[in-house]
């Protein structure tokens, strides 16, 4: 099962809360799933394979029309997609370009109803019924839990029979060092705000438990200040906020390199595996 949407919309944050547990980074940047990201939930007699997407988006860089490549292939060859709107959003172009890819009995997941009014969560799934004509509708909060249960019940409802993909224990198919890069880029969102989202880029070069050596890619020497921080600051706190979340004993380092104009350079991107 697919989830599709527009940045920040919330469709990590709904698999992470669906499976009970942390697959996915979250930030409140856009574009902050850049792959396919596939977790696994398993209940008595039934098995679902989630998969989360980047968000769809007006791509400006060769990067944003690699995402986007990433997230419409997901829209094929599963048994349902979600479609993840924003309760608190006008529903615009943006979802409907995505409901018109998606197949009519998808469904539509209005996300965020806890910072939504009664009424506004009402209207949403109105408008979402007028202007998106898919097959069911299910208001939701990733955020605190709310209607998420009911949602899974009925995603299994809707599951046809077939073979069991993954072992009982697994939870995702995401690599591990792939996973703690990931880790370490969320963390530099969150310290970062706003200041370069788009221009990170993180990846483990050398993995030699406990020893985990990260790389992190900027697009100009500027940022590169940016990232370390004044004394080494800043990544002092994304490591020590990383290894929180690592098994005990896990020794990160973490270095910062410039590499220009990463996220518009093919062979860049093709290096990184975007």
């Amino acid at each position: 099962m697919t989830l599709v949407g527009r940045p920040n919309v919330g469709k990590s944050t709904l698999l992470n809360r669906m499976l009970g547990t942390k697959v996915s980074i979250v930030s409140d940047k856009p574009q902050t799933t850049r792959t396919q990201v596939r977790g696994v939930l398993n209940r008595p007699g039934a098995q679902i394979v989630f998969v989360d997407t980047p968000g769809i988006h007006k791509p400006r860089t060769p990067l944003g029309e690699r995402l986007n490549v990433t997230a419409t292939s997901a829209i094929g060859d599963v048994d349902v997609v979600c479609l993840v709107v924003d309760a608190t959003a006008t529903i615009g172009p943006g979802d409907r370009f995505i409901a018109s890819r998606a197949p009519a009995d998808a469904v539509v997941v209005v996300n965020k109803i806890d910072v939504a009014s009664p009424d506004q969560v009402i209207a949403q799934l109105a408008r979402a019924a007028e202007q998106l004509d898919l097959s069911e509708y299910f208001p939701v909060s990733a955020h605190t839990g709310e209607g998420v249960d009911a949602l899974v019940d009925h995603l299994v409802e809707r599951l046809p029979e077939g073979p069991q993909y993954y072992p009982d224990d697994m939870v995702t198919d995401v690599p591990e060092a792939f996973w703690v890069a990931e880790l370490v880029r969320e963390q530099l969102l969150a310290v970062t705000h706003d200041e370069l989202p788009h221009s990170i880029a993180t990846r483990v070069v050398e993995w030699e438990w406990p020893r985990i050596r990260v790389e992190i890619l900027v697009e100009r020497d500027s940022q590169k200040g940016i990232v370390i921080g004044r004394g080494g600051s800043v990544l002092k706190k994304v490591g020590t906020a990383v290894r929180e979340q690592l098994p005990p004993g896990a020794y990160l380092e973490l270095f910062v390199k410039v590499e220009k104009d990463w996220q518009r350079r093919d062979r860049a991107l093709d290096r990184l595996g975007f």
